[in-house]
Formats: C-alpha cells, structure tokens, sequence
C-alpha cells in the first residue's frame, strides 16, 4: 500500500537576541513549506528562542508549554491543515526543558523534553522526564527525539518499537563529539549517524537543524530524511546557509523494511527469548 506523506525542513539559524523575531521566522518558515504542499514542517532543537546554554539566558527566555510559541505553530498549522514539530524552551515550575513537540490545528498533541542533555546544556536544563513519545497523526504514526538523543541507539529503538513509521529530530549539530564537520558529500558525522539509525530500525528519519556561527557556536546544517532502508530521501542541506526542502516519502515503506525476503525479517528476527529492551515497564 502507497502512503505519500510531504515532509517540509526548515533549516535555519535563531540568532540571539530576541525570541520573538526568531518565533515569526519559524512561522513563516513553515507557512512556505505548507503553501508548497508540505503536510509535516519540522523546525530545528530550539529554534526559540535560540540555541544557548547560558543559564540566566535560559531562565529569562523560557515560556510555559502552552505558550507563545505553541500559539504560533499552532496557528500556522491550523491555517494549513498540516503539523509542525519543533523545538523550543520550556519552563514548567522551576524547572527548564529542552523541549520538541508535535502541533496539529488543536494545539499540542505531541510533547517530548530531551532525555540526553549535551555539554553546557547540562548546566540549565532539567532532563526530560516525559519518555519517548508516538503519536497517531493523519499522516502515520510520529515519534520526537532531539539532536544528541541520536547518539543513544536505544532512543531509535524504543520509538521504532513502540510503533513509530517516522521520527522527527529537531537538531542544532555542532563540532564537539566529532572533529570532521562534514565530508565530501556534505554529511556532517550526525547526519550519517541518522543513515545508519534508520536503515537498522526500518523507520524514516527527518532532522532538520540549526545552521550558521550564533551565539559562539559553528551549526552544521546538513539536514536530511532518511527512509526506512537507510537511503537518502532529501538532503544533506547546506553547511552553512539557511534553506528549506520538501520531499514526498512513502510510509508504506516501512513494513516493506521490515521484511526483505522470507527469512529476512530484522524486526521478527530478533532474539528476545534472549535480550530485551525494557521501557516504560514493558520488554520490548
């Protein structure tokens, strides 16, 4: 069975300084994906207000789930009948998330705080206590994650096992973990990692990430969808340069990943009479 699904990347960087003028841009990012047929936008790892691990930063610009910039995605997509999933800066109480959501027409139907916080984001953030959501949309069945959580293959695993066909990976890719920025076909080491996450899980991957030198870091771009045989569906994106991309992928493909051939079956040929992966109080 065909399952077209138009997913739209919205590769930018937030610049410092006012949270407000980056939310409009994330907005009118994805209003110009959706007037070109996007059903999916996803935006970068904390696109509002910007990418910073200063915590009196953080503490100034973090906003309720239920506000301004869920208002705004919210509308945008209402306006288009279409999702967004990005990412932005939470408070709940006291405490301060790295936050990505899903937003339909109704608001907030999927909300994911960053289980694995990178470096300095140790220092103002609040690890996430929400699991590894998977949501059911129009368009399939969704899971969130975000940026550095990809270097934890349990995290593609658990969203693949629980039921996800596509995963959306709002990202702010730096150096750090990896000296190479990008390689010769424009990969930064991330956007491979991603390849290879989806090709062994059999899901479609899609991050988009921040890009350009903000706030004393060097942004990688190279955002991408990979499909559910590891193969590139959209992307790399520029190094260095904001830019959008729309790419139609068919979700039927991935049961057919997850079966190559009559005794190639990587989902049923799992040993769990010998291993498990436990989540949430289930083995999966």
């Amino acid at each position: 069975m065909t399952r077209p699904v138009s997913i739209g990347l919205a590769q930018m960087g937030s610049p410092p300084g006012d949270a407000g003028i980056n939310r409009t841009a994330t907005a009118e990012a994805a209003k110009l994906l959706f007037d070109q047929g996007a059903q999916l936008v996803v935006l970068p790892e904390l696109a509002v207000p910007w990418y910073t691990v200063e915590p009196d930063e953080v503490a100034r610009t973090a906003e309720p789930l239920w506000g301004p910039t869920v208002d705004a995605w919210t509308a945008v997509a209402a306006d288009h009948s279409g999702l967004v999933a990005g990412g932005f800066c939470e408070r709940d109480g006291e405490a301060i998330y790295n936050t990505a959501v899903i937003v339909d027409q109704s608001g907030v139907i999927g909300h994911y705080r960053k289980l694995h916080l990178f470096a300095g984001e140790k220092a103002c953030f609040t690890l996430g206590d929400r699991g590894l959501p998977v949501v059911e949309t129009p368009v399939g069945r969704i899971g969130l994650c975000i940026c550095y959580d990809l270097r934890f293959v349990e995290v593609v695993r658990v969203l693949a096992l629980s039921g996800a066909e596509l995963i959306c990976v709002p990202s702010a890719w730096i150096t750090g973990f990896d000296s190479e920025k990008w390689d010769a076909d424009g990969f930064c080491p991330q956007a491979h990692g991603a390849a290879l996450q989806a090709k062994l899980s059999q899901v479609f991957i899609a991050c988009t990430s921040q890009v350009g030198a903000l706030s004393g870091f060097d942004f990688l771009g190279s955002s991408l969808v990979i499909d559910s045989f590891g193969q590139v569906a959209a992307g790399p994106m520029s190094g260095t340069e904001d830019k959008s991309q729309l790419v139609t992928v068919d979700l039927g493909d991935v049961q057919r990943a997850e079966a190559r051939g009559s005794l190639i079956q990587p989902r049923a040929d799992r040993r769990t009479d010998v291993y498990g992966l436990s989540y949430g109080g289930s083995i999966l």
